[in-house]
């Protein structure tokens, strides 16, 4: 069991998931790279929502592991990829938390893209 030390020391710190109904797709260049209707939002204090989809439902031969790790407090540590499409490639523009800590086991293996990091990446709700 791995409790996370940031929502141990800061309670008061929140992070929601919620899972999303509807569907959920991501482009960029007008390239789909996910298609998902299981996404889940995450509401961090201090920080804008992010979308995490299901692995399944991302076109991961668009992606490469990059070397880039970060840490996060309160989800654990997260992996990062390269996105590659026919016209550019963007440097960690995806990330992953692969073990993340027991209070957020809702985002194992998800995917969640970087639209700062990505000029042109296009997240849309779709009923």
């Amino acid at each position: 069991m791995a409790l996370s030390p940031g929502h141990q020391r800061h309670p008061d710190h929140h992070v929601t998931e919620t899972a999303l109904p509807g569907r959920m797709t991501v482009s960029l260049d007008g390239e789909l790279l996910a298609d998902s209707r299981d996404v889940v939002r995450v509401d961090e204090d201090g920080h804008p929502p992010r979308y995490y989809f299901a692995r399944d439902d991302v076109r991961v031969e668009r992606l490469k592991r990059s070397d880039t790790r970060t840490h996060c407090p309160f989800k654990g540590d997260a992996s990062y990829y390269d996105l590659r499409t026919g016209q550019h490639g963007v440097a960690d523009a995806v990330w992953s938390y692969e073990d993340p800590y027991d209070e957020h086991l809702g985002l194992k293996g998800r995917l969640a893209f970087d639209e700062r990091r990505a000029a042109g990446l296009v997240l849309r709700s779709l009923p």
